[in-house]
């Protein structure tokens, strides 16, 4: 019926993350700045005239169903826009899975965008982000990409000056951690040690690189740092090898590091991987939203 709609879902990491309270409904209130790389998974939409919603993958255990953000994208915007035809997704995955990236979210937000393009609705990107945040939190911010604060459960975004030019080495260990545990072992007290996000939205304005690793910070890493030591192992090996800063994204378990150096970084890659159980490594440059730079 169509030509087959291409479209990159990029990755994002947590240059802060800080926890202000948990809330009387179960969710937990948070502060972050986020930041999307350039690590993407493949989304290909294709209409067709089947009346159904069919999902193919790389990744033999990822769901092809409506459990998976994707499926449930697509769902929605048929729902809402009495659309009758049917649409075929194919998800390659590249972002690591249940590692803190936003991997689901974002392939849930490129549904939501191609949607629009692939049946021209017209739709803003501010609605496109009310229907994403109905999915997952994250999914209003992968929709807007680049640099931003992250407030009440992560869908209240204020866009930021983006990150001065470096570059990330992604570590993905063979271990994958589980959000809802490391929130349910997060204790808030007066020993909390909170990252200063004020403080690194100013660095971000004034450009300054080294204000915003300095102040970089995740509260949960207080949780995994007693389950899963090689998390402050990795984050010490890069440091050592030449990282500004380095911290675990999201609720893990990937760790990242930056660098002033593309060469450094994949130095540093290397080290990583001769001494610890990694199952993944990138090393790529931040996402910022100038169109001279970046094409999606």
């Amino acid at each position: 019926m169509s030509q087959p709609l291409h479209l990159n879902a990029y990755a994002k990491v947590n240059l802060g993350l800080d926890v202000i309270r948990r809330r009387e409904d179960g969710y937990h209130e948070v502060k972050m700045i986020m930041q999307t790389v350039k690590l993407y998974d493949h989304i290909t939409l294709k209409r067709n005239s089947s009346g159904q919603i069919t999902l193919s993958t790389n990744l033999p255990y990822l769901p092809v169903n409506e459990k998976n953000l994707v499926y449930r994208a697509i769902d929605t915007i048929r729902e809402a826009y009495h659309i009758p035809d049917g649409v075929h997704a194919d998800i390659q995955k590249h972002i690591p899975v249940a590692a803190g990236m936003a991997g689901g979210s974002t392939d849930a937000a490129a549904a939501f965008v191609g949607m629009n393009q692939l049946f021209d609705l017209g739709i803003t990107q501010e609605t496109l982000m009310k229907y994403g945040v109905r999915l997952g939190a994250d999914i209003p911010y992968c929709i807007m990409r680049g640099t931003a604060l992250s407030e009440g459960i992560g869908e209240i975004l204020t866009p930021l000056s983006p990150i001065p030019d470096c570059w990330f080495l992604i570590a993905k260990p063979v271990f994958s951690m589980s959000t809802k545990f490391v929130y349910q072992h997060l204790v808030l007290d007066e020993h909390t040690v909170h990252p200063d996000i004020d403080g690194m939205v100013k660095a971000l304005e004034a450009q300054d690189l080294i204000g915003v690793t300095s102040r970089m910070g995740n509260v949960l890493e207080q949780v995994t740092a007693e389950h899963y030591p090689d998390i402050d192992r990795i984050k010490n090996k890069m440091k050592a090898e030449g990282a500004l800063n380095a911290l675990m994204s999201g609720s893990g378990s990937t760790v990242f590091g930056i660098f002033t150096s593309r060469e450094a970084a994949f130095s540093a890659a290397r080290a990583c991987q001769c001494e610890f159980a990694l199952r993944q490594t990138a090393v790529v440059r931040p996402f910022n939203k100038s169109p001279k730079r970046n094409r999606s």
